[in-house]
């Protein structure tokens, strides 16, 4: 497997501005979790088996918390841009890129609750297919994007990539 690094972003726990579960409160993800739990709090999760929702299920396993049996957690099985928005409209608490909330939080009457620890880190990559296995997928152009996007040109375009001024993601290619 050919993998390479290309930038990376940060996840943010976003809820409503009187942040009734204290999560800002937290000292990392986990405990921001539990808070939530505790207080019964709405948490909407995509519910899609993206990088975020496995994210999210990666920190209810740390908090020992199992969501799908709870009231509080609802599962939408949308995009991100809808789950942020039924979130907003449910009061309710999410996880979301960084990105996405950039490009929404003029849209949404939220917060940032938790930002910062280390265990919200994501990574993007890029993984050309193996044209040993797969020959009628065009391997050449596959490689032609990873080696742009990787390069120095393909790095600068996604570091000047803003939305209302935040720098939406960070280089990482190496």
């Amino acid at each position: 497997m050919n993998r390479r690094d290309v930038m990376y972003n940060f996840f943010l726990l976003v809820g409503p501005k009187d942040d009734p579960a204290k999560v800002s409160e937290a000292k990392d993800a986990v405990s921001a979790m539990k808070a939530i739990a505790d207080n019964g709090s709405t948490f909407i999760s995509r519910g899609d088996e993206s990088g975020t929702h496995k994210k999210e299920k990666d920190l209810c396993k740390l908090a020992n918390i199992d969501p799908k049996a709870q009231k509080w957690y609802m599962e939408v099985g949308q995009g991100m841009g809808a789950t942020l928005t039924m979130a907003n409209e449910q009061g309710a608490y999410t996880l979301v890129d960084s990105g996405t909330w950039y490009a929404y939080q003029d849209k949404v009457n939220m917060k940032i609750v938790l930002q910062g620890d280390k265990a919200l880190f994501n990574p993007y990559g890029v993984i050309a297919i193996n044209p040993a296995k797969y020959p009628n997928i065009g391997y050449n152009s596959a490689m032609a994007f990873v080696e742009f996007i990787t390069s120095q040109e393909g790095q600068t375009i996604i570091k000047e990539y803003k939305k209302n001024g935040y720098q939406l993601f960070v280089p990482d290619a190496k």
